[in-house]
């Protein structure tokens, strides 16, 4: 079962994370990072930039989780981006070594094929980091994801549309599919970190580790990996048992 952690603040959060990472990457120095957006990991990443101040970290690879399709590279809320300016850029890493769903790719399934292999040719993810839809999605596993899922192109929902509208000008703007991780390429992650602030995921966190695993809420299949850590504020842990 996850085990779960409640914290006061997003920074405690992401301090308890990163000292995690830090430890990995003191003793493995090209260690595999899965990579999240959104707003769940930023706490992370800053705590992994102010402890890692001065370090090498031109061996880490990472991998991030999801990227829009219809959204330019250079859009500042295209995946590519956000990783770019929230992760590479402050942590000092070889963007080379950093890798983000192509998205524009004209053979997506080729190309999502192409990006599990070479997530399986670096040894696997080491720690990965994630966020939860307030319908129970991790990345873009919408509810009715096969929870055996790789690598692909889907659709977004509405709500998760609407969920991430805050980012852009208006709904209009927020693309419609996605090119993501699937909940089987996820669980292979040797450890996972996951993340959920406030009361609008506290339904999704009951669902996620109280309720029987089902592709309802996609973040239920991790009740069966062996080492995930939920890291909850009191509010998002508000209904749990």
């Amino acid at each position: 079962m996850p085990q779960i952690v409640t914290v006061r603040t997003r920074d405690e959060a992401g301090e308890l994370a990163a000292r995690a990472i830090v430890d990995l990457i003191d003793s493995t120095p090209d260690a595999v990072l899965g990579l999240a957006t959104g707003s769940s990991p930023l706490p992370v990443y800053r705590a992994l930039a102010r402890l890692t101040e001065g370090k090498d970290l031109s061996q880490v690879r990472g991998f991030a989780l999801d990227e829009y399709v219809g959204l330019d590279y250079s859009h500042p809320e295209s995946y590519h981006s956000v990783i770019n300016r929230e992760v590479v850029e402050p942590l000092g890493l070889d963007p080379e070594r950093v890798q983000v769903p192509p998205g524009a790719a004209l053979d997506p399934d080729d190309a999502a094929a192409r990006y599990e292999d070479a997530i399986r040719n670096a040894g696997g993810v080491d720690v990965q980091l994630l966020g939860i839809g307030s319908n129970g999605h991790i990345a873009f596993n919408e509810p009715g994801s096969p929870l055996d899922s790789r690598t692909r192109r889907l659709a977004l929902t509405e709500r998760t549309r609407e969920d991430n509208a805050r980012f852009f000008d208006s709904i209009d703007d927020v693309p419609t599919e996605c090119m993501t991780q699937g909940i089987g390429t996820i669980m292979e992650a040797k450890q996972i970190f996951l993340f959920a602030f406030g009361e609008g995921k506290a339904d999704a966190i009951r669902a996620a580790l109280e309720f029987p695993i089902s592709t309802d809420c996609p973040a239920s299949a991790l009740q069966e990996h062996s080492n995930v850590t939920f890291v909850l504020d009191e509010a998002a842990a508000s209904l749990l048992s």
